[in-house]
């Protein structure tokens, strides 16, 4: 008997189709290339290929929830919460949409809804570091350093070559005054990733915290050059510009902060300085004005608009200013 027959026979049963009938899944084809234009940065493509991946199926969550993602770099963040809603509709366990929407909570300062949306991230996935440095930066932004160093480290455990986890850490040390431990923090994750650039950001800050401020010029310029969207980098420079007393230079830098995140109230309160400082009181009080609208109880914006309505003569405007700030807590030093 030929021993090869049966397999002989086998391949026989198999259906061979002409090239045109085979064909990938279009919807996933469209994902993956949606996925693959997000990691590059391009997020008009991606938002393009997750909208038809979602018309090729229009039940798939995952396209929701990175259409969510895209909208959100790109600053769009009622959209990316409207897509995330529909991908937790669809799919009440993925992690991912919770956690991009706490994601946008967080950067519209709803603090209490990105809690509710990371823990269930957390909850879902408890093994993905992103999601607890994005919850300790959300304890960081409440002011809760302690449990921000809880999250942050537990990143880390996780994933002891996270260098951003490492980053936002030395933040959390800053936050709480130790700038020793934070500068440890911000060097060792330029030592697990040279090119993490929160690191160089991170130390620039402390430098600038002691008055130092030509070695923070220098490490915003390492992070600049590493990544030129990072609006925390320009910020740090611009600081150290502004008590250097280099204006021009220092509205230059708050001005790019400000493009590259125009949802950042201190940005704008640390322009309306700048421009204060350089005679141009219109344009601090119109800085100071966008920075009340982002964050309604920010009493230093009310006293400094208040200022420079009295050094234009406007008393009766800048008695109201000082008057609401006074109302907010601001206490004149």
């Amino acid at each position: 008997m030929n021993r090869c027959k049966w397999w002989v026979g086998a391949l026989t049963g198999i259906l061979l189709l002409p090239d045109a009938a085979v064909s990938a899944d279009p919807a996933k084809e469209a994902l993956e290339k949606g996925k693959a234009c997000f990691t590059k940065g391009d997020y008009d493509t991606a938002i393009a290929a997750f909208t038809e991946a979602i018309r090729l199926d229009p039940e798939n969550a995952e396209a929701y929830c990175n259409r969510g993602r895209a909208c959100g770099k790109k600053g769009d963040l009622d959209k990316a919460i409207t897509d995330c809603n529909e991908a937790i509709r669809l799919n009440p366990r993925l992690a991912l949409a919770y956690a991009e929407r706490g994601w946008v909570f967080l950067k519209q300062h709803n603090h209490e809804r990105a809690f509710a949306d990371l823990d269930e991230a957390i909850q879902l996935d408890p093994k993905n570091t992103k999601w607890y440095c994005e919850r300790g930066e959300a304890h960081g932004a409440e002011g809760h350093w302690n449990k921000a160093i809880a999250d942050f480290t537990e990143a880390i455990h996780l994933d002891p070559k996270c260098a951003e986890a490492y980053g936002d850490r030395g933040f959390a040390y800053g936050g709480n005054g130790d700038y020793d431990g934070a500068m440890a923090e911000f060097t060792e994750s330029i030592r697990v990733n040279p090119k993490c650039a929160k690191g160089y950001v991170g130390r620039g800050w402390v430098y600038e915290s002691k008055n130092e401020h030509d070695k923070a010029i220098a490490e915003a310029n390492e992070a600049i050059q590493l990544d030129p969207a990072c609006a925390q980098a320009f910020c740090v420079r611009a600081l150290a510009y502004l008590k250097k007393a280099d204006y021009d230079k220092a509205i230059a830098d708050f001005s790019e902060a400000i493009h590259l995140n125009p949802r950042f109230a201190k940005d704008y309160y640390d322009r309306a300085i700048a421009y204060s400082r350089n005679g141009e009181l219109d344009k601090a009080i119109a800085d100071y004005t966008e920075a009340i609208r982002l964050k309604a109880d920010y009493a230093l914006a009310y006293y400094g608009r208040g200022y420079a309505y009295k050094k234009k003569g406007d008393k009766a405007k800048a008695e109201a200013d000082f008057v609401q700030a006074r109302k907010l807590g601001y206490k004149p030093q």
